[in-house]
């Protein structure tokens, strides 16, 4: 079995694979303040809960944004599991080229998913993670990876408006009843959520004039279903994309 884990500025993703199949998935908060054995306690508790023996898990996946906690997964990881690790970066055999200035500068998360949605989507093709950061990632028909785009995500456009404004409040994320908002939140509900589908369509739009109108769009992250029902412009929804792709870096790499 393969334990597979996407540390993330907002969550912790963990998946179980016997072979091709995800058997177990699971969402933890990030906490940057946990140390080694409260998440080493937290991954135990978690195997128990389901019935799964970590002796016969045989390596990890891991993939991470947050420096300062991938070394205490890691810690928690070599005490508790003594599994082998494997940590995703641009110098691992990925199947895929990395075509642009700074390869090393590529979140390993993105590498993660852009691997995942060539093996399963084919190319052209864009991936939007619509997470902590809204991130569009575009692979060419070549299938190599060619670049994208970052913007600040949903919530954490929401999180500035009500950090950085005297009296808008601090709202939930959804779909407001009439894009004309008749009220405060209404209004702000109706910028952020018709305001992203806007971005994603415009955006989509500029990317398939250059890669084709074949492009295949795959979206993924918190958000993902619920924007997708409102636009045409997305043609998959998979959110548990990063744990696949782990699974076929993993795979790819071992000798």
């Amino acid at each position: 079995m393969l334990f597979a884990i996407d540390i993330g500025n907002t969550n912790l993703t963990l998946g179980m694979f016997n072979g091709a199949d995800l058997i177990m998935r699971w969402r933890m908060a990030t906490n940057r303040s946990s140390m080694p054995d409260e998440y080493g306690m937290q991954f135990w508790f978690l195997f128990d809960h389901n019935g799964i023996n970590p002796d016969l898990i045989d390596g990890i996946c891991l993939t991470s944004v947050v420096p300062q906690v991938t070394s205490r997964v890691e810690d928690a990881l070599d005490y508790y599991l003594k599994k082998p690790i494997l940590k995703v970066s641009n110098e691992l055999n990925l199947s895929m080229k990395i075509e642009i200035d700074q390869p090393s500068e590529l979140g390993n998360d993105r590498i993660a998913d852009a691997v995942a949605v060539k093996h399963l989507y084919g190319s052209p093709s864009c991936l939007i993670d619509f997470g902590t950061a809204t991130t569009f990632n575009l692979i060419n028909r070549e299938g190599s990876y060619i670049g994208g785009a970052i913007s600040a995500g949903i919530q954490t456009s929401a999180d500035a408006l009500f950090s950085k404004t005297a009296q808008l409040p601090n709202i939930n994320i959804q779909k407001p009843p009439h894009v004309i908002g008749k009220n405060t939140i209404q209004s702000m509900q109706s910028g952020l959520f018709y305001g992203y589908i806007s971005m994603v369509e415009g955006m989509v739009a500029r990317y398939k004039r250059e890669l084709g109108t074949d492009m295949k769009v795959v979206a993924t992250g918190g958000l993902a279903k619920i924007l997708s029902a409102e636009t045409d412009t997305i043609d998959f929804v998979d959110s548990w994309l990063t744990m696949t792709g782990l699974r076929l870096i993993w795979e790819m790499n071992q000798v």
